[in-house]
């Protein structure tokens, strides 16, 4: 119970530096990349999306913690859904056009 409180907070932490306009360097990929492969990506739209997935891995460590652990037959397989969806935006909906 302890664990999972920490995780919620320490993902919602990060949530609010991803939406504050910080954080560029925790997302994985955007800060080993060059300058040019900088410039094709969103800033903006990835941030919102890396916000996004923070929350969701928030509610989801909350949950386990209330309910009956990673033994959860809908838990895993809904985070996995929104998890793959966000990847999904972050290559489609946060790259420059």
């Amino acid at each position: 119970m302890i664990l999972s409180i920490t995780l919620v907070i320490l993902f919602i932490v990060l949530a609010v530096i991803f939406l504050m306009g910080k954080g560029d360097m925790l997302i994985a990929g955007y800060n080993t990349a060059s300058e040019e492969e900088r410039q094709q990506v969103n800033i903006y739209r990835l941030r919102l999306l890396m916000a996004v997935v923070s929350v969701v891995t928030a509610a989801f460590c909350g949950a386990l913690g209330f309910k009956d652990g990673m033994y959860s037959p809908y838990l895993t397989p809904a985070f996995l859904v929104i998890v793959f969806a966000i990847l999904i935006l972050a290559n489609t909906w946060a790259k420059r056009k």
